[in-house]
């Protein structure tokens, strides 16, 4: 539709309709058109902001999901070698597994944070659009720090191997013979020949271990790299205002 000619242009980059299906995604701003014409009543033009940033925060959320699944699947695992709870029971379960970080960290923090962000917008005006993003820069900030100390936890269980029963000096004993006891001592990550003699039970425990905290540390630096694109559109966001389309303003 051709904006009536006396209708007041607002210099703002916004994209305006008054269609009532878009009422629940895009902000309204009231600007009263002014005209010369007294045969003419002053009308009203409902301006609406497309806000360009809900399908691709919602598209960042729903991607999270996946990430989400997977790291609490793979810490719960961790719990359970060989699909046997009674090492569980018995503690011998190495302190990074017990943590859970797959499940409180890159699960519940993350999925909390990205619920956040990946609402719906409903703030109306450019003040409080811009005070929404933050809110969901600070919560996506959050999630950003839950990832990291998740990644580095399970860093951590990985280079200092499994808790296993192994043949030491006094007999078979509890603890982590892949350990390195100094930094100069190769890792057994590059020692596959180490990996099938080095405990006795629970079986296979040293591939269970390395598959299960990669598959958390994977997810936990895919879920900080998704993050990083959100605060920089979060910042976009705030800089920018709620749209960058050019302005259509339609009698109401």
């Amino acid at each position: 539709m051709v904006p009536h000619p006396e209708v007041l242009m607002v210099p703002l980059p916004l994209s305006c309709s008054h269609s009532p299906a878009e009422r629940n995604t895009t902000a309204d701003l009231f600007f009263t058109s002014q005209h010369t014409d007294p045969s003419i009543p002053p009308e009203q033009v409902l301006c609406r902001v497309q806000m360009y940033s809900i399908p691709f925060a919602r598209c960042l959320g729903i991607s999270m999901i996946p990430l989400v699944v997977l790291s609490t699947i793979a810490s719960l695992l961790l719990l359970f070698p060989s699909m046997q709870h009674r090492y569980l029971a018995e503690g011998h379960i190495t302190p990074e597994a017990r943590s859970c970080t797959g499940i409180w960290l890159s699960g519940f923090v993350v999925l909390v944070a990205a619920r956040g962000f990946a609402s719906r917008y409903m703030k109306e005006g450019h003040c409080l659009f811009r005070a929404d993003m933050m809110c969901r820069l600070a919560y996506t900030c959050v999630a950003v720090f839950a990832t990291g100390i998740c990644f580095l936890i399970n860093n951590s269980g990985l280079t200092k191997g499994p808790l296993c029963l192994y043949n030491g000096t006094n007999g078979q004993e509890w603890g982590r013979p892949l350990q390195r006891e100094n930094t100069e001592e190769i890792s057994y990550l590059y020692v596959p020949e180490r990996w099938a003699s080095a405990c006795i039970e629970p079986h296979g425990i040293v591939m269970w271990n390395m598959v299960l905290f990669s598959m958390i540390m994977t997810t936990s630096g895919l879920q900080a790299f998704i993050c990083t694109v959100q605060i920089l559109h979060a910042i976009v966001a705030v800089i920018m205002g709620p749209g960058f389309r050019k302005n259509q303003v339609v009698p109401a």
